[in-house]
């Protein structure tokens, strides 16, 4: 079964709107994997506008399950992340200023970077995923790359489902068949949510992981946050 991580980014932000620890997001870490939560992913941004540095040694400490932290590796991330050693550490390429992550790798003008840095983690034992979007060379590039894993950046996807969903996914489809010929794992991630979720992993048999944040902790809203993880588990 596909496993699910949730991210928890949202709930810092909150916390964040009135300072203090209201939310705490080191109990709702622990919660959402008593809840059912295959691992818990965070993005920790330089501006610290959710996730602070703080917080992500404190939620290394409570983490049973699986422990992903996304970031553009500069070297502050990859000092901290060798520090920390996650069980998984997702690239992604964005610039400071962005609101949320918005584009994939190019695994080929990066190529370079990406190698030292993939390279890095390895020796410290360290699972990367290169996040992409879904097109065949930037998927062979992080294979290149020596990543372990790539995660499919689904906006358009997400975007498109509505329209005409058959249409939307052929780009994952074939994305992931590539990956797998190429011996890289698949995971998947950003605007899954209720609606469009289970589709996609019943059309692509081999997405290992899905990472889902703003949707879950939006539904948990009026839905609860141990019944909205049942029910995305579910989905799975």
């Amino acid at each position: 079964m596909t496993r699910l991580s949730v991210n928890i980014n949202k709930i810092a932000t909150i916390r964040n709107a009135r300072g203090g620890n209201t939310p705490d997001i080191i109990n709702a870490a622990r919660k959402c994997q008593l809840y059912g939560a295959d691992g818990i992913t965070i993005h920790p941004r330089p501006d610290q506008r959710h996730i602070t540095r703080q917080d992500v040694y404190d939620i290394k400490d409570i983490i049973t399950t699986e422990y992903n932290i996304e970031g553009y590796p500069s070297t502050d991330f990859v000092n901290m992340v060798i520090d920390i050693l996650p069980d998984q550490v997702t690239l992604v390429p964005d610039a400071d200023d962005v609101i949320t992550s918005n584009n994939g790798w190019d695994t080929l003008k990066n190529k370079s970077l990406l190698e030292e840095v993939i390279s890095e983690f390895k020796k410290h034992h360290i699972r990367t995923s290169v996040f992409v979007n879904p097109e065949v060379k930037m998927i062979e590039g992080a294979k290149i790359c020596s990543s372990d894993r790539i995660e499919l950046y689904t906006e358009s996807y997400s975007r498109e489902y509505h329209k005409n969903k058959s249409e939307a996914i052929l780009p994952y489809i074939e994305a992931a068949r590539r990956a797998k010929e190429c011996g890289l794992k698949v995971n998947a991630g950003h605007d899954l949510n209720m609606n469009n979720l289970s589709y996609f992993v019943k059309q692509i048999s081999n997405i290992s992981e899905v990472s889902i944040g703003h949707a879950l902790i939006s539904d948990a809203i009026y839905l609860g946050l141990e019944n909205t993880i049942q029910m995305y588990k579910r989905l799975l």
